[in-house]
């Protein structure tokens, strides 16, 4: 795993990427949605990148976004403005 933060200036940048699997592309648009899990009936919430999706975006005026390339990796990227 490996993460990473950039001042740009008017915006705060993190990624957060890893060399795993990656995310199969049929559910990769799916995955910020309530309760969309991967996992079988009554293991999970699927609540955690949903949640997380609204404090970014929501909460802070952020941008949270994935970008995954099966068997190379996934990177979540989180930009945050910088107020002053």
């Amino acid at each position: 795993v490996w993460i990473s933060t950039e001042d740009s200036g008017d915006r705060v940048v993190s990624w957060v990427r890893d060399n795993g699997n990656g995310i199969r592309s049929e559910i990769l648009d799916k995955i910020f949605q309530p309760f969309f899990t991967t996992k079988p009936s009554g293991k999970g919430t699927g609540l955690g990148l949903s949640l997380s999706y609204d404090i970014v975006t929501k909460g802070h005026g952020g941008v949270l976004k994935v970008e995954s390339k099966t068997g190379k990796g996934s990177s979540f990227i989180i930009e945050l403005p910088v107020n002053n």
